[in-house]
């Protein structure tokens, strides 16, 4: 199935490991030119641009300027910039109550999710009011809508991602690009890099997976998949303002 996406300009944040990986992998898999925004992973980032012919650049993207600029060189060494992938965050595998949690650790992760989504946003909405056309796709998490005990700094700042920050780009979006759309991804549980530690006790994965209608964890590739469905004018041209959940049919209950 054709999906549109061939010589798209595609910008992926955190694409260096993990689900923003695969993210970037799926994308030049459909023969879009893919650019992976990275801060510390530079080997990661430039082996992988090399293998698939995009570009790795380099910024620390809770800097405003920095951020600014990557997306200025994105621009110009894509040729343009279609479509942004903020998949960029942290979750610190700590488990703290709130009533422990210092300020310190509550502010890091919201700059490092939320303060990070915004300026992305911002920065490629700036880019599109030159354009006139351009889509985000957002990834959250189901922290944001189930909430996660011991990470709720985390879940705040995924929470904020599939409501209130979703509903006002998709419509602020169209203002600048008629037929721009803006959407939300949200992740279950993923064996990843970010979340190994989590899986390290055996009786994780049985518990984890009691929530959900398919007895397995997600796989970075999964996630991929939704995000080239959204990101595709031809695949999903009128969907927008949406979360689509990738976490096998998770809900609040215990279902086994």
């Amino acid at each position: 199935m054709d999906t549109g996406l061939e010589g798209k300009g595609v910008l992926v944040t955190g694409g260096a490991s993990g689900i923003g990986s695969a993210i970037v992998r799926a994308f030049a898999a459909e023969g879009a030119r893919v650019c992976i925004a990275y801060n510390t992973s530079r080997e990661r980032a430039e082996s992988l641009a090399q293998e698939l012919g995009g570009i790795a650049l380099q910024a620390d993207l809770t800097d405003e300027t920095a951020t600014e600029q990557l997306f200025e060189r994105a621009a110009l060494d894509l040729g343009a910039l279609h479509v942004l992938v903020a998949n960029a965050g942290m979750w610190a595998s700590e488990e703290v109550p709130l009533w422990e949690m210092t300020l310190e650790r509550w502010r890091s992760t919201l700059s490092a999710n939320l303060d990070v989504t915004f300026l992305c946003c911002r920065a490629f909405l700036r880019h599109v009011r030159s354009t006139g056309e351009g889509n985000i796709v957002i990834v959250g998490s189901t922290a944001g809508s189930f909430g996660e005990a011991g990470h709720s700094d985390y879940a705040a700042a995924k929470g904020a991602f599939a409501s209130g920050l979703l509903k006002s780009l998709k419509n602020e979006i169209t203002q600048i690009a008629p037929s721009g759309r803006v959407n939300c991804v949200a992740p279950g549980w993923t064996i990843t890099e970010m979340a190994r530690s989590a899986f390290e006790d055996p009786t994780a994965e049985p518990r984890i997976t009691s929530t959900m209608a398919l007895a397995k964890l997600g796989r970075a590739h999964d996630v991929a998949g939704a995000v080239v469905f959204l990101s595709s004018d031809h695949l999903a041209g009128h969907i927008t303002g949406e979360v689509l959940t990738v976490a096998g049919g998770m809900e609040g209950r215990v279902l086994r």
